[in-house]
């Protein structure tokens, strides 16, 4: 696991080695980027944004968002193996001033935290199993969080049938 590109550019992330985690692959990560720094479906550029990881494990995409130039990145995340490994990249890459980190259940830090902004970007990663992650998008209206120019980063397996549609206007959808 390394940065592919920014000012970080070929660093390592130390990730936990466990069934209970699944870091998202280089490959997929910068197939992501380059989504986002391509595409011309929508207007929302990381340079300047404000990144929230959610089910962030070891952080590798509001790293990855940090390192080509987002303003901050904010991490939820609950797992304990993954939390340490996070904050140990976050130190190893002297990140500290550039991201905050949360140790709580997502759907909680959604419904409670006072943000005193917008994000430009959300990335959620969900386990596969989980079906809670569904809720989060009507919190995400509810609570005001989202620039009017926002992007959201679902990454789900291909068989997943469960998403909010309703919420959601769909503008790339890649397998």
């Amino acid at each position: 696991m390394r940065i592919i590109r920014g000012r970080l550019k070929n660093k390592k992330l130390n990730f936990p080695i466990n069934l209970k985690t699944r870091p998202l692959k280089d490959r997929v990560r910068e197939n992501i980027f380059n989504i986002l720094e391509h595409s011309t479906s929508f207007g929302t550029n990381i340079k300047d944004s404000f990144v929230l990881d959610l089910y962030a494990g070891i952080g590798s995409f509001g790293i990855e968002s940090v390192s080509r130039g987002a303003k901050k990145s904010f991490f939820v995340e609950n797992n304990i193996e993954a939390l340490k490994n996070l904050k140990k990249n976050i130190n190893l890459l002297k990140l500290e001033n550039n991201v905050e980190v949360y140790s709580e259940n997502v759907l909680r830090f959604i419904e409670k935290y006072n943000f005193k902004f917008k994000f430009d970007i959300i990335f959620l990663d969900p386990p596969y199993k989980d079906k809670e992650f569904l809720s989060i998008f009507e919190n995400f209206k509810k609570r005001n969080i989202l620039e009017e120019e926002h992007l959201i980063v679902l990454h789900r397996e291909s068989k997943t049938t469960q998403l909010p549609l309703k919420l959601l206007n769909i503008l790339e959808s890649r397998i």
